[in-house]
């Protein structure tokens, strides 16, 4: 699978989830808030979120958050840039996840590239 159909099918999970549950509504409505643009802009705040998901290791995170910060405008090369600082941050391990935010990024730009 790709990580194209990883991001699909964890949406449509946390879809049906949040419906199934809808006591994390209030929390989704937080996160929608939160990563509303405001003094930082919608890149910058994806990208920030990209480097903490590295530096926590949550693959599920970065899956999600590389393909919204390219939906917001990041380039591969600001990508890498975020990739650096988090393994500063998270180590060994970070820099193990950071490969994995790599090819997820390839992959996504690759996409986007294709749209154009």
């Amino acid at each position: 699978m790709t990580y194209r159909g990883e991001l699909e099918k964890l949406s449509s999970t946390l879809m049906e989830l949040v419906s199934k549950a809808p006591e994390l509504q209030g929390f989704v409505k937080y996160i929608q808030e939160a990563e509303s643009p405001a003094v930082l802009d919608a890149k910058t705040k994806e990208l920030i979120s990209l480097g903490i998901a590295i530096a926590v290791r949550c693959e599920p995170c970065i899956i999600w958050h590389t393909d919204a910060a390219l939906k917001a405008g990041a380039s591969l090369n600001e990508i890498l840039d975020v990739i650096k600082v988090a393994v500063c941050m998270g180590g060994g391990p970070a820099l193990m996840y950071a490969s994995k935010a790599y090819i997820i990024a390839k992959e996504f730009a690759s996409e986007k590239q294709g749209t154009l």
